[in-house]
């Protein structure tokens, strides 16, 4: 049988690196099926197959590319090398005393190759500002504190705390296959699915181009956790006919990109990050994503209102009738390719593990895509191969950011970096919660710019997190606090890159199109101190107390929208818009008596509004 995505037409390395590139998948796998090796070999082997394949398969402007030159196919054996070095020498590694035995000039010779290629190859993955903020710890490190150079690079090389800690485990064991999970389910016609979906239960309404736009990126977002990707799958579809119907093209593209990075903290999948936070708390997927459902429901609801007012004030109506496709068609034709995510959830929630259920997932996708005659031609050798194959590639920018990642990470455990910086951020806020949260909103947004979510977050937990446990926040909460920050980076300026990635299909200015990203996901900065103020939007307490609360935080994100886009019963001239956004703050800190008053406010708002356009429309009649 004759395949396609290896033809003998191919250059020999070329097929080679698809070879390989299968290869990984399925190796991964397997592990997840037998369970892993030992750690250092499991990471190791990580490591060293997606440095491998970087060299191999990205040039260094950055640029895909099929044939890899000479020096690059050097490069790359090199790298895979140094990174199974401790796992070819395990017995040595594990029995030598940590920063007491000297080490010998092939650790030293071996642990500076990895590192420099590991920066580099970070760089053609991912651009420079990861490797570029690894170079600035490492600098402090080196310059700024007594810690021999040596003792920094057995941290980074020969412990599990640097490049082969924490981050790069969760890479190899879970986010790994949530990706060649979500990569498959595209193959399969998921996307579409996702895509009719939405038109079915949102087009019809006001705004409805933009609504859907919101229930498609939330539902891929949530699969392949790229903000970035996500924008250029389906922005494809929604902004053109955001656009057609009437939207602005500013507002079109902020639709999608905050559409598109929120879906990172909306359950079941959460962009597979979820599950590093999952590691650190030492707790099941399923609890993180109970902590996160409630404050993920707040921030679409948020948008949704903010696309609805929009629209109403706008005058935008449904999705044309033509592209309209009704429920029960895209239920029987295409519902059954919701089973593999529904197979997920019920492995989890059974009690196995994210990599076993992960591993169910992607193996039902196949059977699942071949029950009905609409789905069964998307399968087939080829397909299901250059699934696998775009996954592992995939897996390759989330391998090196790990593992970046896990350079910082180590300089700041072994510099006692974290400490100090939680020193300072406590010093700085004068024990003042509030003014710790603004100062922590600030540093994440700013480590995050330009970063993939998973090793903004890494920084972050290492940084930030400490200092806020300290000053009394919980630690789930404190945790998701940044974990938001990380995401949200992706629409806010000046490095939006998801709201680069949409104007590249919107072409609207990009300072409009910021404002109003910044406008339509303003939810999301203010959630992440409401729950930190209210457990119960985690879902902590009794049952009645967290639903009053999540009752009164809907009421205030959606008082917020109308506020930001100067709509609510009508139009809303500019004090009362003001009025209105107060009365939003008003309820988000659980006070009994601010509550009281938010709603006030809310409530004379709807009185003056109706009674407003009441005797606009009597006086309008009295004309005529």
């Amino acid at each position: 049988m004759k395949l396609s995505i290896i033809s003998d037409r191919m250059p020999l390395i070329v097929r080679i690196s698809r070879l390989m590139l299968m290869a990984m998948a399925f190796w991964h796998m397997y592990v997840a099926f037998v369970g892993p090796p030992n750690p250092y070999i499991m990471r190791g082997l990580h490591v060293a197959m997606a440095l491998l394949l970087v060299y191999l398969t990205v040039d260094v402007k950055g640029l895909r590319r099929d044939v890899p030159s000479w020096y690059d196919v050097i490069l790359g054996l090199v790298a895979a090398s140094a990174a199974l070095y401790p796992s070819f020498n395990l017995d040595y590694i594990t029995q030598r005393f940590l920063y007491v035995d000297p080490l010998l000039p092939m650790d030293i010779v071996v642990g500076l190759v990895l590192v420099t290629l590991l920066l580099e190859g970070t760089r053609r993955m991912l651009g420079p500002m990861l490797p570029i903020t690894a170079l600035l710890f490492l600098g402090y490190g080196l310059a700024f504190t007594s810690t021999l150079p040596s003792v920094i690079l057995e941290q980074l090389f020969m412990t599990p705390e640097g490049i082969f800690g924490i981050p790069i485990a969760v890479s190899a064991t879970y986010m790994v296959l949530f990706i060649l999970f979500g990569s498959l389910v595209e193959k399969m016609g998921v996307g579409e699915l996702f895509m009719d979906f939405a038109v079915a239960i949102t087009g019809r309404q006001a705004g409805g181009p933009a609504k859907v736009a919101c229930v498609t990126s939330g539902l891929f977002g949530s699969v392949s956790g790229s903000a970035v990707a996500n924008v250029m799958t389906t922005g494809t579809f929604s902004i053109p006919l955001m656009k057609r119907m009437g939207f602005k093209p500013a507002f079109a593209g902020a639709v999608e990109a905050v559409a598109s990075t929120g879906g990172q903290i909306m359950p079941p999948v959460m962009g597979a990050a979820a599950f590093v936070m999952a590691e650190y708390l030492g707790v099941g997927y399923l609890t993180v994503a109970k902590y996160a459902l409630a404050p993920a429901a707040l921030f679409y609801v948020a948008l949704f209102a903010a696309v609805h007012f929009e629209a109403k004030r706008k005058g935008i109506g449904s999705v044309p009738q033509e592209d309209q496709v009704p429920l029960k068609k895209v239920l029987l034709e295409r519902g059954h390719l919701f089973a593999p995510l529904v197979i997920i959830v019920t492995v989890l929630v059974m009690g196995y593990s994210a990599p076993y259920a992960a591993l169910c997932g992607i193996l039902s996708v196949v059977p699942c895509a071949l029950l009905r005659k609409t789905t069964r031609h998307y399968v087939s050798v080829d397909n299901i191969l250059q699934a696998l194959e775009n996954g592992a590639r995939n897996v390759l920018s989330i391998a090196s950011a790990c593992a970046c990642a896990g350079i910082v990470v180590g300089v700041i455990d072994i510099t006692g970096l974290g400490l100090t910086f939680s020193n300072f951020v406590i010093e700085s806020a004068q024990d003042t919660l509030v003014i710790a949260l603004l100062l922590s909103m600030v540093a994440g947004i700013i480590l995050g710019m330009g970063m993939p979510t998973t090793p903004a977050y890494i920084v972050q937990v290492a940084l930030l997190v400490p200092a806020l446990v300290k000053l009394g926040v919980q630690t789930e909460a404190a945790h998701l606090f940044v974990f938001y920050f990380a995401i949200l980076s992706a629409i806010t300026p000046p490095v939006a890159m998801a709201v680069y990635a949409a104007n590249t299909l919107s072409q609207a200015k990009i300072v409009e199109a910021s404002w109003a990203a910044v406008k339509l996901g303003a939810t999301g900065f203010i959630v992440p101190f409401m729950f930190v103020y209210e457990p119960a939007i985690l879902m902590q307490g009794n049952t009645v107390h967290i639903a009053l609360v999540i009752a009164q935080a809907t009421i205030g994100v959606i008082i917020l929208a109308a506020s930001l886009q100067r709509y609510f019963f009508g139009a809303l001239p500019g004090w009362l818009s003001f009025v209105l956004f107060i009365g939003s703050l008003l309820l988000i800190y659980p006070d009994p008596r601010l509550t009281a008053a938010g709603l006030a406010i809310a409530g004379g708002t709807i009185v003056f509004q109706k009674g407003r356009y009441r005797n606009a429309t009597g006086a309008a009649a009295a004309n005529k």
